[in-house]
């Protein structure tokens, strides 16, 4: 709003105010395959132009030209066609001017004129009549984006030694917009995201600074494998310039990049004033304009006028400077001594210290706010300020706002003390704060400090088949807290694909995947404050496995027929095939699926059923297969009297063997036939001596040589006999077994028999079952990151060869175990990888055959992948002598979660390969003397570190060494501090320490004033490398000159010290009274006899009431030897005592006056005033009279009136003249004299005439009403 009588200034348009440029491109039509030529001037030479095309930066190509020549740049557009219509932008500081360019056919540009050129010195006016050439200025937001093609398309910059893809560029903004810088960093080669820190000056990290106007953002692109890393500033002001750096590091690697961030100043429209261009105002607080509410404060400056001459021929006043260095804060300097171009920081910092400071002394405040707090989440703080006055109103700020007071913001005053205290404190309280007292503010910052989540149980390593639901599970130590999933270093969130779901119960946080894929496999973290929890997903491809195929079978007519297998996955489906077709299910033919079993059913089985039945489940290129055998029962026609007859298809001696797997039904059907019906007796034969399991059947022609190897006794199996069942009708025999175990297994004999005669029949039953449990596997060769594990066979294989094995693994603490492999191990030993060092792991193995898989093995000895450390650095020799050699190095880079257990050193002299141990077993120190080394040898030196993996790779110096000692001339280093007097107090030990150099040991003398140093009290010290002086307590008599002198033959240095023992000083001398008048007493005195060795600092004066003996100081510091006390109490009498100080302290005792001097009394009569004594006594007054009521009965009524009287009357209350003081019904109240009858539950007789009387000494009065009772109709 203007000034009042004052004309408001006229606003140009949007983009003049501020623009950079005095001559501006103009939209342009070219003819196709002609040259477009734009031509930009600026203000001032050196300004950095870049030049965009559709909002990308152009650069410098075949087909853009980009010429700059002082304040005129140039873009030239080759071979203009149609893709290079459009809109184009030019950009200098916070000024951007865009232009559009159009290309028209050659046919049509023949018969179109050319635009007429406008001239190259025309008014900035005249530009904007043009309308459509022109664009607004642009001060929201820069870019720092670099001007080249993007990274990873051609012409990108390819740094082979570092990680950066591209680097972040220097960047220019206004004051008030934002800008984003950029970098881009490999991850190709890189097993874990790097680490990436952003830096302010040398040492300001901006991961502390994060806010409102400060964010850090990374991603990772997939597709090219590059990690984006990107520093946002938004609300850019003038504090924000200056240099930047960018780390990054990983494992092995570090890398780094400066960049520069230039801010200017911008008019806004609305407070463009033509004086504010010209006026001075002083710079505080890092570069922060600091003004009052005044338009015409400051002085005017017309030096901006001459801006436009050449910059290098300009030269900062360093006067300006060090006004700007002196009022800035510490935290300022680096930035302001890069802007002016001061490079020796430390004279910088001692000439700033020497300069006496200004500070305006607040009016309003006794003691301010400090710069910043800092309080953790959840507690307490407390802002205090003193003021000046103590009736001052005071209003509290918190980013602007004032805030009011609530349940967590209170507000205390006690005296000049004011306090704002914050209860509960939240990441919301984290905000800037003001006290504002009238005109005046002291303001200060609050850091709410969250204390670090940190993780209760980590996450668990999974291993899932594609299409599987992945859940990750974590606990963490705070409810609610904010954490972040990250896959392979990248942040996962909702919005990719919606394929990943957060849940979050209580401090378990779960990341869920409903249908793994592939791409999926990684690994996953979940990073807090606190740390982070690592997992890995392993996803392997869908691959069915059949714990159960089917079987061929043999069936009778009429019998039923069942094909049953088992796979792995329960939610498979199939289908049946019969000789290929497939088989569709009717009355007689069922297909069942319950889990992971599927059924074939045949019911009444005919010689058509006989075929080659087929399973194969859907989506899977599986097939399993399985013959149906027909047998058909030849019974041939006999008389009555038909011998016994067993049908089978084979029924000779050799016995048939049945294979049934452990755990299903064994069902053996066998036809008979005889009349009369014949007796079925079953039995098992049982066998001792030498297992094997290929011999022949007892009945069976006999080798030679065998049959002494064998026992047979046969056990009669009975109908019902545990799980054993019998069942015989007149044409068969069924014998059943529920669950067929492995004492099972053996020779059935199947023997029919009626008074005809009899047949028997052999058949063998083997019972097969999955492979007993292996032992615990062994581990070997654990490396960083692998090992072998090596286990030996099942004792028993299920009566079915081995086909293979599967390992697991799980983390020593966790309770998942996961699957290493799919494909079945051929081997008995495996080489498991993929393993985190420094983590427990176990395993176990399972031995697979063609029934199923086994129980799983005991689980191995917890193990650690532990890798050996990398080879040591910096290995250097120190010292060399005729026969010894002394090196050092330092720690290797890489010591893993093995640590160190030490470092081996050896030696090979020069063209050898033996080398030799310096010392046996190793040392925990990095540095080490090698002795007995043969003299004038070229030696090779090299050093390993150890750990529980063995030897790490070795360091080796990079030539050989001499052994033999050089002559080297001594030399004696005193240290800076020791090149000044020494001072120490008296009782102070002494402790000189002079390093020196010199080869060989040089011979070293100490002498005080010239003479040799004696007595027990100062002894001397040296060592090959340094001498010391130690005086255990020093005496006043240590004080003087001490020389030290080094000697090798006949060289020699030599060195001077001077040591000054200071004590205490003696008390001031000859005190006295001078005068003494009114309320003043002046003193006197000498300096002490003795002032301890050192200058006296001063004195401290002290005076004591004859009466009570108290001492109280009255001056301190005071250098003169004559002082006057004043403002004394006028009667008493005083001592006064002095003791003098220098820089150990005050004396042991005080010159003391020896006589009081008496301050004298006047005579002085005081006559206190008189005063009438006042009468406040009053008659009562009724001030409210009693009104006249009509109540309804039943209902509790009240008489109220009011009276005034001194002293307090006495109140009576009378019903038709009739005192009701002790009426039970009546309640009378008086309060602060408003006086009120009660009448309970009143009734037709309660009504009447009731009079309130009110008496004291002064007088009486009363007051009176009628009351009226109604009885309800």
């Amino acid at each position: 709003m203007p000034e009042p009588g004052k004309k408001p200034v006229s606003q140009p348009p949007t983009g003049l105010s501020a623009s950079a440029f005095s001559k501006k491109p103009r939209s342009t039509e070219v003819a196709a395959g002609s040259p477009a030529v734009f031509e930009a001037e600026t203000e001032r030479a050196g300004v950095k132009v870049r030049w965009q095309r559709e909002g990308s930066d152009i650069a410098a190509s075949d087909k853009y030209c980009l010429v700059a020549e002082g304040r005129r740049h140039t873009l030239t557009v080759q071979d203009v066609g149609p893709a290079d219509q459009g809109c184009y932008a030019v950009i200098a500081g916070s000024s951007k001017v865009k232009f559009d360019l159009k290309v028209i056919e050659a046919e049509k540009a023949e018969h179109q004129p050319a635009p007429a050129q406008a001239p190259a010195e025309a008014p900035a006016r005249e530009g904007v009549s043009q309308g459509k050439s022109q664009r607004p200025l642009l001060t929201g937001s820069s870019s720092a984006a670099p001007h080249g093609p993007a990274p990873g398309g051609p012409g990108a910059p390819e740094d082979p030694i570092g990680l950066f893809v591209m680097r972040p560029q220097d960047g220019e903004v206004t004051v008030g917009g934002s800008i984003t810088f950029s970098a881009r960093v490999a991850g190709a080669s890189l097993l874990k995201p790097p680490t990436v820190k952003w830096f302010k000056g040398k040492w300001v990290d901006l991961s502390s600074k994060v806010g409102q106007h400060l964010q850090l953002h990374d991603s990772y692109d997939r597709a090219s494998k590059v990690y984006l890393f990107e520093l946002h500033i938004t609300d850019a002001q003038a504090s924000s310039a200056g240099g930047y750096r960018c780390e990054v590091s990983t494992k092995d690697k570090f890398d780094s990049c400066n960049f520069n961030l230039t801010v200017h100043e911008a008019i806004g429209p609305g407070d463009l004033d033509l004086r504010s261009a010209f006026r001075r105002t002083s710079l505080a607080g890092g570069g922060r304009r600091t003004s009052d509410s005044h338009e015409d404060t400051g002085t005017l400056d017309f030096s901006s006028l001459l801006k436009k001459r050449d910059p290098k021929l300009e030269a900062p006043a360093e006067e300006d400077v060090w006004e700007i260095l002196r009022q800035a804060p510490p935290s300022e300097y680096e930035r302001i001594a890069f802007q002016h171009g001061v490079t020796d920081l430390r004279g910088m910092l001692r000439r700033l210290k020497g300069m006496k400071r200004d500070e305006r002394k607040s009016t309003a405040f006794q003691k301010k706010l400090q710069p910043a707090y800092q309080v953790s989440k959840g507690h307490k703080i407390r802002l205090t300020v003193e003021l000046a006055d103590p009736d001052a109103e005071v209003k509290w700020l918190k980013n602007g706002q004032e805030i009011q007071m609530s349940g967590r913001y209170i507000f205390e005053s006690v005296g000049t003390k004011r306090t704002l205290t914050i209860s509960q404190c939240s990441l919301a309280d984290d905000a800037a704060y003001q006290c504002v007292v009238g005109g005046e503010k002291c303001s200060t910052e609050l850091f709410v400090k969250e204390p670090p989540v940190l993780i209760t149980r980590a996450l668990e390593d999974q291993l899932v088949m594609v299409g599987q639901r992945v859940e990750f599970e974590c606990e963490v130590s705070e409810e609610g807290a904010q954490v972040k999933w990250l896959k392979d270093g990248v942040e996962l969130t909702r919005e990719e694909t919606f394929k990943y779901r957060f849940k979050k119960d209580g401090q378990r946080h779960h990341l869920i995947i409903n249908e793994a894929t592939l791409e999926d496999a990684g690994h996953y973290a979940l990073r807090t404050s606190g740390g982070q929890a690592l997992a890995e997903l392993i996803v392997q491809e869908k691959k069915l496995e059949v714990y159960q195929s089917i079987a061929d079978l043999a069936v009778g007519a009429k019998d039923q027929a069942v094909f049953k297998c088992e796979v792995s996955d329960e939610n498979v489906r199939g289908m049946w095939l019969k000789n290929g077709k497939e088989l569709v299910p009717d009355s007689r033919i069922k297909v069942s699926h319950i889990g992971r079993v599927h059924k074939l059913t045949i019911d009444d089985v005919t010689p058509e059923d006989e075929a080659d039945y087929s399973f194969v489940p859907e989506g899977f290129a599986c097939n399993l297969s399985a013959k149906l055998h027909f047998m058909e029962v030849k019974i041939d026609f006999v008389p009555r009297q038909e011998p016994p007859k067993i049908h089978l298809d084979c029924p000779g001696r050799t016995p048939d063997t049945i294979v049934v797997v452990a755990g299903n039904k064994l069902r053996l059907d066998v036809p008979i036939s005889g009349d009369p019906a014949p007796t079925v007796i079953w039995q098992k034969t049982i066998t001792q001596g030498k297992k094997a399991p290929a011999q022949p059947a007892p009945d069976a022609p006999e080798d030679a040589g065998a049959s002494d190897e064998w026992v047979f006794d046969k056990k009669l199996l009975c109908e019902t006999e545990g799980r054993v069942h019998v069942e015989t009708t007149k044409d068969r025999s069924i014998f059943t077994v529920e669950g067929a175990e492995k004492e099972d297994e053996g020779v059935y004999t199947v023997t029919v028999k009626n008074p005809v005669g009899e047949d028997q029949v052999n058949l063998t039953v083997k019972v097969i079952d999955v492979p007993d449990a292996p032992a615990a596997p062994k581990i070997s060769n654990v490396g960083e990151d692998s090992c072998t594990v090596q286990w030996e066979p099942p004792a028993y294989d299920g009566g079915q060869p081995v086909l293979g094995y599967i390992l697991e693994r799980k983390k020593k603490k966790s309770y998942r175990w996961m699957r290493l492999n799919f494909d079945l191990l051929r081997e008995l030993s495996h080489e498991a990888r993929r393993m985190i060092e420094g983590v427990a792991y176990e395993m176990r193995v399972y031995a697979v055959n063609a029934v199923g898989m086994s129980r799983p093995s005991p689980a191995s000895q917890p193990f650690m992948p532990i890798g050996p450390p990398g080879e040591p650095t910096h290995l250097a020799v120190e010292d060399v002598s005729d026969t010894t050699v002394s090196l050092k190095w330092r720690p290797p880079e890489r010591v893993g979660a093995g640590g160190l257990d030490g470092y081996s050193v050896e030696y090979c002299q020069e063209g050898c390969s033996e080398w030799v141990a310096a010392l046996q077993g190793l040392t925990e120190r990095t540095a080490m003397l090698v002795k007995d080394l043969p003299t004038r040898a070229r030696l090779l030196f090299r050093v390993r570190a150890h750990n529980v993996a063995g030897p790490g790779a070795p360091v080796t110096t990079k030539e050989p060494v001499t052994v033999q000692e050089i002559l080297q001339r001594p030399r004696l280093q005193l240290p800076r501090h020791l090149r000044q007097t020494i001072q120490k107090k008296v009782g102070e030990p002494v402790n000189l320490l002079i390093p020196f150099q010199g080869k060989p040991r040089p011979q070293v003398t100490w002498t005080k004033e010239g003479q040799p140093l004696a007595g027990e009290e100062v002894s001397i010290r040296n060592s090959p490398t340094d001498t010391i002086l130690f005086i255990r307590a020093a005496h006043r008599m240590h004080s003087g000159t001490y020389q030290v002198t080094v000697r090798i033959e006949n060289m020699e240095d030599k060195a001077t010290l001077v040591l000054q023992i200071v004590d205490k000083p003696s008390p001031p001398q000859d005190i006295r009274v001078i005068e003494a008048w009114g309320f003043n007493v002046a003193l006197e005195w000498k300096p002490p006899q003795d002032d301890g060795n050192t200058e006296i600092w001063g004195y401290t004066v002290q005076k004591a009431d004859k009466k009570t003996m108290e001492w109280f100081t009255v001056l301190e510091h005071y250098r003169r030897t004559h002082c006057v006390v004043s403002e004394l109490i006028i009667g008493n009498g005083y001592y006064f005592r002095v003791f003098s100080h220098n820089m150990v302290g005050p004396s042991d005792r005080a010159a003391t006056t020896k006589e009081p001097v008496f301050i004298p009394r006047p005579g002085i009569t005081y006559e206190p005033p008189k005063y009438k004594a006042l009468d406040f006594s009053e008659a009562p007054s009724f001030t409210h009279p009693l009104t006249n009521r009509s109540v309804i009965a039943g209902y509790n009524t009240v008489l109220c009136c009011a009276v005034r009287g001194s002293p307090k009357p006495k109140i009576s209350w009378f019903k038709n003249g009739l005192n009701l003081g002790e009426d039970a019904r009546f309640r009378m109240f008086s309060k602060q004299g408003v006086l009120t009858l009660e009448i309970r539950k009143p009734c037709p007789f309660d009504g009447g005439v009731y009079v309130c009387r009110a008496t004291n000494l002064q007088g009486e009065a009363q007051c009176e009403c009628r009351l009226e009772v109604r009885v309800p109709q």
